[in-house]
This record gives C-alpha cells, sequence and structure tokens, in this order.
C-alpha cells in the first residue's frame, strides 16, 4: 500500500491513518512526525526546517520534499507507506509525484476523508485537555470522571485556543480553500477515493479498507 490520508482538521485522520498502517504493515508517515525526528537527529534538511520554525515561517516546500525523500528511503517503506498530512497543496502533491517517480513509488491511492463542518466544529469544540499531563477528554464522548478535571491528575481542564469553534470555522476555511485544489488533482489522476468520515471508527476504518480495495 502506497497511499496519502487526506481530511480536515478533526476528521480522525491520525488515528484511521496509524490503524490502516498497521493493518497493512507499512509506516504511517506524519509531517509532525519526521519533521520532529529529523530536528533531533539534526540532519541538515532537519537544521534548515528548524531555522524556517524558529522565525514564526512555514517550512518551504522543497525543504519538506526533501525530509520525506529522507524517510521514504529508509528500509521500511520499501514495501509501502501512509502519508498523513502531506502533501496540502497542489505544489506538493506535484513535488511528491516526481519524488515518487524517482524513487519508483507510485501511489496506488489517496483517501480524502469527507466529515460535515458541524460534526467537526462539535468535535474539536468540545475537546478539553490537560496542560499538566496532556491527556485529551470529550465533554460528549469521553468526558472526564470530575466535571473540568483531568483524572489522571487532577488539574483544571483547558480548551485549546485552536479548538474554539470561531477558531475551528477560520482552520475549515483554510482548509477548504487549499484542499479543493489538490481534491480536483488527484480526481484528474484517478487516485482519489472519498469516503464519509462519521461513525464508529471500526465502520469508518472499514469503508477505507474497502476504498484502498477498490
Amino acid at each position: 500500500m502506497r497511499a496519502v490520508l487526506m481530511g480536515p482538521p478533526g476528521a480522525g485522520k491520525g488515528t484511521q491513518a496509524q490503524v490502516l498502517a498497521q493493518g497493512a504493515g507499512v509506516p504511517q508517515i506524519a509531517t509532525g512526525d519526521i519533521l520532529r525526528r529529523a530536528r533531533e537527529e539534526g540532519t541538515p534538511l532537519g537544521r534548515t526546517a528548524q531555522s524556517y520554525m524558529d522565525k514564526g515561517e512555514l517550512v518551504p516546500d522543497e525543504v519538506m520534499v526533501g525530509i520525506i525523500e529522507e524517510r521514504l528511503r529508509q528500509d521500511d517503506a520499501r514495501q509501502g507507506f501512509l502519508l498523513d498530512g502531506f502533501p496540502r497543496t497542489v505544489p506538493q502533491a506535484e513535488a511528491l509525484d516526481r519524488l515518487l517517480g524517482t524513487l519508483g513509488m507510485p501511489l496506488d491511492a489517496v483517501l480524502l476523508l469527507e466529515v460535515p463542518e458541524e460534526a467537526i466544529v462539535r468535535r474539536l469544540s468540545g475537546r478539553r485537555t490537560c496542560p499538566n499531563c496532556g491527556r485529551s477528554y470529550h465533554v460528549e464522548n469521553d468526558p472526564p470522571p470530575a466535571e473540568d478535571r483531568c483524572g489522571t491528575c487532577g488539574a483544571e481542564l483547558v480548551t485549546r485556543t485552536d479548538d474554539k469553534p470561531d477558531t475551528v470555522l477560520s482552520r475549515l476555511e483554510v482548509y477548504r480553500r487549499s484542499t479543493a485544489p489538490l481534491k480536483t488533482y488527484y480526481e484528474q489522476h484517478g487516485l482519489l477515493r472519498q469516503v464519509a468520515g462519521v461513525g464508529p471508527v471500526e465502520e469508518v476504518t472499514a469503508r477505507l479498507r474497502a476504498a484502498l480495495r477498490a
């Protein structure tokens, strides 16, 4: 399996990517994780990426593609991979296609998790996080044992700034603007598989696996 998993913030990409990758015996390649690893290992590209992040700037596409290339050349990715969080724009998708062509590792599919906007807002705005131990809860789906208190360490739970409803709507607007052309790009390449991302985790996983087999 060589695939990309796309979807809006709060769609459950991280959870689904982990389950799919483990089931297929391939690595889940999340951009945040590989950026962090590249920085920790002090690779030249990792140091370059860090210099941009230290200034609060986006890491340029060519640096990101270089870091992803380093990851894809590792032994565990030879039999397949699942990209989570990349690409996010058409230029990134084009650069990824060139890279995968060079490596002889073309994509099998691009999975797009579709979740209604109101469900995204409900999911994210209901999330509560412990600032002390990092544990997360949800007021509807996974409430803390004591109201507004972490069940692990007892600290007062907080709503992250980027989980507030107004901020979630802004994040969704940014996602729509960047993803709409990317969706068209992969449709034109015959790779896009759209999957409903609502319902129990197991049901969504089953839909994603069926889309991969299609």
